[in-house]
């Protein structure tokens, strides 16, 4: 019941949000009667998938999530965006939701061509490698991570190279790691390929994807399976749907590597209850923008 009422007071912000933003916009059409180009555009999202899969492993112990939040552009090309998801406390312990706050600039080469710049910080309120069971079991240490990204498109291919300023959730000597893990890497490759609309309707996309997660770091100990290296490959195949209204209807494979290091990771409320947080992974998800 205490993790309901959260979820749904995490909904219930972000729906009061996106109120707000459409009511001051209405208020502002209504006050002027012929209102100039904004260069603000603000974009609330809500939405709830299946599984909530980042970077080929699921943050939900493979349970929907509940996800939403506000985009901001400038016409010149700065960005921001503040981003929430429900997760599972038996993989962050303690834990009940994610907060990405972002921002950067987006700029444009040519028709063709674009490029980007940012960060992501990502937080996990309560959240606490403390909270691990057995009690004692870990030292106070957070899951947060902040990221630096850059990146650039060609048409509707994209290449990104992100990297993190501090440990990366949490990996490091206190965590049962042989240094600190600070400057992980993540490589993403994705394409958003249109699909002919005399075959799919309008409006369908396929979305392809492969990204590279390295560490600089490694287990003190080996897992049960035997490595001590948690690098690995993330694949990500789909198919979206936009409707209109806003409406986006989405369907995605995804598979991770690295069997050996993240099948049978134990939960954090009990060990004996393990998962394999990568592998396959079919998601289902249903977004609206407004």
């Amino acid at each position: 019941m205490n993790m309901i009422r959260k979820l749904s007071g995490m909904l219930g912000i972000l729906i009061w949000a996106m109120i707000v933003v459409s009511s001051q916009t209405g208020l502002a059409d209504t006050a002027k009667a012929t209102p100039a180009a904004s260069p603000h555009t603000f974009t609330p999202n809500v939405g709830v998938v299946s599984n909530y899969v980042f970077r080929g492993l699921t943050q939900t112990w493979n349970k929907p999530a509940i996800q939403g939040g506000i985009d901001y552009a400038h016409a010149q090309g700065w960005y921001a965006g503040v981003w929430a998801s429900s997760i599972s406390d038996k993989q962050y312990a303690n834990g009940w939701a994610e907060l990405d706050l972002s921002g950067g600039f987006n700029g444009k080469i040519n028709n063709d061509w674009t490029w980007t710049v940012g960060g992501i910080g990502v937080y996990y309120p309560s959240a606490n490698y403390d909270h691990i069971k057995p009690a004692g079991t870990y030292p106070n240490q957070s899951y947060d991570t902040f990221e630096v990204n850059a990146g650039v498109g060609y048409k509707w291919v994209t290449l990104k190279l992100s990297a993190s300023l501090t440990d990366y959730y949490g990996a490091n000597t206190k965590t049962g790691y042989n240094a600190n893990s600070k400057g992980t890497t993540y490589l993403d490759l994705t394409a958003t390929v249109p699909l002919p609309e005399s075959v799919f309707t309008k409006d369908v996309t396929l979305p392809l994807h492969i990204g590279r997660t390295n560490y600089p770091n490694k287990l003190l100990a080996p897992t049960a399976a035997g490595t001590m290296e948690p690098d690995y490959t993330d694949v990500k195949l789909g198919i979206n749907k936009a409707f209109d209204g806003g409406w986006n209807l989405g369907a995605a494979y995804t598979y991770a590597s690295n069997k050996a290091f993240y099948n049978g990771m134990p939960s954090a409320k009990n060990s004996s209850d393990t998962i394999n947080m990568g592998g396959g992974n079919v998601m289902l998800a249903l977004t609206k923008t407004f």
